[in-house]
């Protein structure tokens, strides 16, 4: 309660402090609160940042809020859909709320659901599960709903991929169903008894097994995993046939395709006549493999080199995992990843596939030292240092509570002429927009230009040089804390 409180409090602090119509006030390192740059969509409105990059706050011009106190307490509230985010010390514990249920998690072991007074009837479903132990879930109807304690008693519905899932004293009975199909064992994975939709079967593993379904297919094995046999398709005049007696032989048989492995998985062949064409030999598998097909080649020498183009995924490995590219296109853009060492060198690169000509958008992550981002529409960003982006790229709660944490050094630009850089988690800032500059060394000495107005001030305010429209002259001013040349300037105007 009392960060919450903290929060609060600075961030009505920062409300108040910034002088009407600039665009920074810089009272590093307790607190340092900007306005729009250049009034660009593309950035915030408002945001402040207290005790270095702990403590902030960010207001953006579509009404989407976060802030909080790093990486303690972080908050996101979306205008759009109505939702929340806060996370604890993420992943931690996280909450999540939108406009039927609240939801949230501890580690993603413990989950709670609840909705809301205004959720549909349908959507009014309650559920509580303590991973591996408890499971509940409560709609309203006795029918879909459960309380299951694991591995004592219980039964789930609509969960892991099963319609139904029940056991007792598990290993010692589980019974599994999935699309018509039951599967019970007792105990666990020794004996299996299939039923249902036709299929049958029994299994005493890992000795022996089988499971059938007249007309379509039939599986078997023996002493698992050595030796197989599995058939589908049995309606057709040329079934699928995969069957194994490894580590000696493996073969893969259907219509249009003739696959075979000896002293497996070492060496093979594949022959392909449908719906593409395609040949491939392996020795010493994986290390050496050549293909050739309609839609695919492959040519693999590894560790050294290996080229694949398959249905116009085009990759290179060289001494792998030494570098890595990747291109494809999909949904009209072209893409290019090219990595070092998995992860110590990665890039992405996006250009449109029907006009190469445009401007390309571009990721790249050089880590852990610094992260560059261009959305190919005038934004870019760059950060110093960056350890944790090149894993979590598209986690938003680690980017909002932990990356700022690193950012020694960060520059944005939003258009040509609308830049901002901080050094230091803003001891140092400057600032560029259509005619207006800003330099801040924290408080204690500042310069701001624009629209043939200045202002250079030491200590916030204490003592410093301005100039106004009027007059292109520089006076002295002392303990003038909120003055603003461009509000100045308008004021001045005014009728």
């Amino acid at each position: 309660m009392r960060v919450c409180q903290l929060i609060a409090f600075l961030g009505l602090t920062g409300l108040c402090c910034i002088p009407a119509g600039a665009e920074e006030s810089n009272y590093w390192p307790l607190i340092v609160v900007r306005g729009s740059p250049g009034k660009s969509p593309a950035g915030p409105e408002h945001s402040w940042q207290a005790v270095g990059p702990l403590f902030f706050g960010q207001t953006t011009a579509d009404g989407n809020r976060s802030g909080g106190f790093r990486p303690v307490l972080v908050y996101a509230k979306n205008a759009a859909d109505h939702t929340t985010e806060t996370d604890f010390l993420y992943p931690l514990l996280s909450r999540r709320t939108d406009e039927t249920a609240s939801r949230w998690s501890l580690l993603e072991l413990i989950n709670s659901q609840q909705p809301k007074p205004s959720a549909p009837p349908d959507d009014r479903e309650h559920r509580f599960d303590v991973w591996p132990f408890y499971f509940s879930r409560n709609t309203g109807n006795p029918a879909t709903s459960y309380h299951a304690l694991f591995p004592l008693q219980g039964t789930m519905i609509d969960r892991l991929g099963y319609d139904r899932l029940s056991w007792t004293l598990f290993p010692l009975y589980g019974r599994f169903e999935q699309h018509g199909v039951t599967t019970t064992a007792t105990p666990w994975p020794i004996i299996k008894i299939v039923r249902g939709d036709g299929n049958h079967g029994f299994s005493l593993w890992p000795l022996f097994g089988w499971r059938a379904k007249a007309g379509v297919d039939h599986e078997q094995f023996y002493l698992w995993p050595l030796i197989y046999k599995n058939e589908s398709k049995l309606s057709q005049p040329k079934p699928e046939v995969n069957l194994g007696v490894l580590p000696f032989y493996a073969r893969d048989e259907s219509a249009d395709m003739l696959s075979e492995t000896y002293a497996w998985p070492f060496f093979g062949y594949t022959h392909r006549t449908a719906p593409y064409h395609y040949d491939e030999t392996r020795w010493f598998w994986p290390l050496l493999v050549q293909g050739r097909g309609d839609d695919r080649r492959i040519n693999r020498w590894a560790p050294f080199y290996t080229h694949s183009t398959i249905k116009g995924d085009d990759k290179h490995w060289v001494l792998w995992p030494l570098f890595r590219r990747e291109q494809w296109t999909d949904d009209g853009l072209t893409q290019t990843k090219t990595q070092f060492l998995f992860f110590f060198y990665w890039s992405l690169r996006e250009r449109s596939a029907n006009h190469p000509s445009l401007p390309s958008a571009q990721k790249t992550h050089v880590w852990p030292v610094f992260s560059y981002w261009d959305d190919g529409a005038s934004h870019r960003q760059f950060q110093l240092l960056s350890p944790l982006e090149v894993f979590f790229q598209d986690n938003e709660p680690v980017r909002r509570a932990y990356t700022p944490l690193f950012a020694v050094y960060r520059y944005e630009r939003f258009a040509t002429d609308n830049t901002q850089a901080t050094l230091l988690w803003d001891a140092v800032t400057w600032r560029r927009s259509p005619g207006h500059r800003e330099f801040h060394l924290g408080p204690l000495f500042s310069v701001a230009t624009g629209h043939g107005h200045g202002r250079i001030a030491l200590i916030s305010g204490v003592i410093g040089l301005k100039r106004d429209g009027n007059n292109s002259s520089w006076r002295l001013f002392v303990f003038d804390f909120s003055s603003n040349p461009d509000k100045k300037a308008a004021g001045a105007a005014s009728p």
